[in-house]
């Protein structure tokens, strides 16, 4: 019995410390709420190019479903407001959406979470009350394909799921949503899905400016905010939000119930009134955020704790309804070039190699990293020939530059090409991690690689 229980605690104590040591991921969200994007296998190609691994769909759109196959992207899919009604009337609506709009793509496209229903406390009251019957019945049918632990359940949130969320150790849920909170919270727990948050500190200091302020929205900070509770330092917004949510968890027992931030992002462009919906703003707030959830930093309440964050969003969006702003969250515009320049993987990569003969007007090139693996520099090889623009003639046979016949010299010629093309800037060099800047001029013989003055 003692050597049973012991057996037992070790792996539970193994659990927790996997937990705290799990890395943080950081995904994107695709909406497509537009009339102007590309097509779902170009939306991909862009994906890949940046080395994005977590993606967040709204639906389950079949066309978007088969153009993510094989690609090792791990999906989250959803079920819409709207089909919540016949989501939670019958178990065999579940089980004939899996059977023809999942299991006929799955596992080559990996489908890794299923949302249902999203934002309810902003929805109407009966609506809500529909969320968790549909969602035991999602979960029953993937039960029965036994695909319940490698497919998670779960719906996303506002903050205002909230009914106070300052100071963050005062955070506490609204009793108007219990009814559909509590038996939400404990389909959660019960099945290991994560609660779905998601957070906006452009909202708080677009609609309360005078009592937050635009550097902490930002991540920029100089000061701390002071918890009275608790004594603990805030330097952020973001972090100050996700705390009120673990509180409220906690002050309902619901310890063990992991958070993921299934939305956060700022606005580049938005109505006369909206100052601080800017493309500097947005650059600063979204690269800040990406450094401090890839370095693992955790929150004040939960310090170096792994959070997974999607940002939000690949597009700009022209048919979303509202402010200007709306239309305006996007890294990309449809024609994917980028709104502003974003290192999607919290760390640039620069090889500033000494000597070399520096003519260029900036002294650098784009060249593939030697520690790229032949899979990833042929897609992003594909996207720079194609959808990146960039004239790839010159390796072809025959012309100068295609010997040595490799994908390492091929994709170097084509990143320094789109990377000149682009203004020469970090970002125009990503290419998802595999391509990395110097100042030795890396032409030979007869092949002439671009420099920003030529």
């Amino acid at each position: 019995m003692a050597r049973g229980f012991s057996i037992i605690f070790a792996a539970s104590v193994l659990l927790v410390i996997l937990g705290i040591c799990r890395a943080s991921r950081v995904g994107i969200c695709y909406g497509r709420n537009a009339d102007d994007l590309p097509t779902p296998e170009k939306a991909v190609q862009l994906i890949q190019m940046h080395n994005i691994k977590y993606v967040r769909i709204y639906d389950s759109n079949i066309q978007v479903l088969k153009a993510f196959a094989n690609t090792g992207i791990e999906l989250m899919i959803g079920i819409p407001n709207s089909d919540l009604l016949a989501f939670s009337q019958f178990e065999s609506n579940a089980n004939t959406w899996l059977k023809n709009s999942i299991l006929p793509y799955y596992p080559a496209t990996k489908i890794t979470y299923i949302t249902v229903g999203a934002e309810l406390t902003e929805a109407p009251n009966t609506t809500a009350a529909l969320v968790v019957p549909a969602m035991q019945n999602v979960f029953t049918a993937l039960k029965k394909a036994g695909l319940h632990r490698r497919i998670k359940v779960s719906s996303t949130h506002s903050l205002g799921v909230l009914s106070r969320s300052f100071p963050p150790s005062a955070g506490a849920f609204n009793s108007s949503h219990a009814s559909f909170l509590k038996p939400m919270l404990e389909f959660l727990a019960e099945n290991q899905s994560p609660f779905m948050i998601d957070l906006y500190p452009y909202y708080a200091y677009r609609d309360s400016s005078t009592n937050v302020s635009l550097d902490y929205a930002l991540f920029e900070a100089s000061s701390e905010v002071i918890d009275p509770n608790t004594g603990l330092l805030y330097t952020n917004m973001f972090d100050a939000q996700l705390d009120a949510i673990n509180y409220a968890l906690m002050a309902l027992n619901f310890k063990t119930v992991n958070i993921m931030v299934t939305e956060t992002g700022w606005p580049s462009k938005g109505s006369p009134k909206e100052t601080a919906a800017t493309p500097d703003n947005a650059q600063t707030y979204n690269t800040n955020l990406i450094r401090h959830v890839i370095n693992n930093t955790g929150t004040p309440a939960k310090p170096g704790g792994a959070v997974d964050v999607y940002v939000f969003s690949l597009f700009n969006e022209n048919r979303k309804p509202g402010l200007e702003s709306e239309r305006n969250w996007g890294l990309f515009f449809p024609d994917q070039t980028s709104v502003y320049n974003l290192d999607f993987t919290g760390k640039g990569v620069v090889d500033m190699t000494a000597g070399g003969n520096n003519t260029g007007s900036n002294g650098t090139w784009c060249i593939a990293s030697s520690s790229a693996s032949e899979a990833e520099l042929q897609n992003a090889l594909s996207w720079a020939c194609g959808s990146g623009n960039v004239d790839c003639s010159a390796i072809q046979p025959s012309q100068p530059c295609f010997e040595p016949d490799n994908f390492a010299s091929h994709a170097s010629f084509a990143f320094n090409s789109y990377y000149q093309q682009n203004g020469a800037t970090d970002i125009a060099c990503t290419f998802g991690g595999v391509g990395v800047r110097t100042n030795k001029n890396p032409s030979y013989d007869n092949c002439l690689y671009a420099t920003t003055g030529g």
